[in-house]
C-alpha cells in the first residue's frame, strides 16, 4: 500500500508548501514543526490500518466502551534528519517504544556517495507493527540499510515506511525490496540527480531543521 498525502485536498498540503518554501526554511523551528505536522497527520492515515481491542474506561460518572490499537507499535528513525518526523508520530503514538539509528551519506569526489551506520538502538521487534521515518526517501539506500540492520532483532508483523518526500526512483526501489511494506509519503517528485538529491524535492533535511554538519 502506498499513500501520497498530496494527492488530497487537506491542509498538509500547507504544511509541504512551507516545507518546500526557501524563504520560510530560514526559520529553523517552523521547518521542523512542518515536519512533525507531516508526521501527525501520517501518524493518523496510518492508524486506521491498524488492529483494535476493546477496552472500558472508567470515567467519573460510569464505564465507557472504546478501542485501542492492539499491536506493540515501534517507531524508528534514522539520525539526524529523522528526529522531527518521528516527534509527530510520537505526538500521536505516544505510549510505544522508539529505535534509533545513526547513518549518514559519506560523499566521493566523483559525485558517488555510501551509506555509513555508527549505532543502533531498538527493542525486540517480533510481532511488532514497525514504523520506520526518514524525512527524505532519494535512492531508498537508508531505508534498506536501516531495515536490513534492524532484522536480526525480530520479525515484524508489519512494517511501515514514513517520508516527507519520495523520489519515484528511491519509491520503487524500495518497494522492490520490501514488498510487503506500506509507504506513507508527504509528496512524490520524480527526478533525482546525479548526486542522489530529490528535485524539487526541499533540500537537506538535517541542515534545515539542526544547522549545517561538520563535512567529511
Amino acid at each position: 500500500m502506498i499513500f501520497n498525502l498530496s494527492n488530497k485536498a487537506t491542509i498538509g498540503n500547507q504544511f509541504l508548501a512551507e516545507l518546500r518554501d526557501a524563504k520560510l526554511q530560514t526559520d529553523r523551528m517552523r521547518f521542523r514543526r512542518n515536519l512533525e505536522r507531516i508526521g501527525e497527520i501520517l501518524a493518523y492515515e496510518l492508524s486506521k490500518t491498524l488492529e483494535y481491542k476493546e477496552v472500558l474506561v472508567e470515567t467519573p460518572l460510569g464505564t465507557a466502551r472504546t478501542k485501542v490499537p492492539a499491536d506493540r507499535i515501534v517507531l524508528a528513525t534514522i539520525l539526524r534528519a529523522g528526529l522531527p518526523l518521528h516527534q509527530g508520530l510520537l505526538n500521536y503514538f505516544d505510549q510505544v517504544d522508539s529505535a534509533f539509528i545513526s547513518a549518514y551519506r559519506k560523499h566521493h569526489k566523483d559525485g558517488t556517495f555510501e551509506i555509513n551506520l555508527e549505532y543502533v538502538s531498538c527493542p525486540d521487534l517480533n510481532d511488532c507493527v514497525l514504523i520506520l521515518s526518514d524525512p527524505m526517501l532519494a535512492t531508498g539506500a537508508s531505508i534498506d540499510i536501516a531495515l536490513q540492520e534492524l532484522r536480526p532483532l525480530g520479525t515484524p508483523k508489519a512494517t511501515h515506511i514514513v517520508t516527507a518526500v519520495a523520489a519515484t526512483a528511491g519509491l520503487n526501489h524500495v518497494r522492490r525490496l520490501y514488498r510487503r511494506a506500506n509507504i506513507w509519503m508527504g509528496a512524490e517528485d520524480e527526478e533525482l540527480t546525479a548526486k542522489s538529491y530529490i528535485v524539487p524535492g526541499l533540500g537537506d533535511a538535517g541542515d534545515l531543521s539542526f544547522g549545517t554538519k561538520l563535512q567529511e
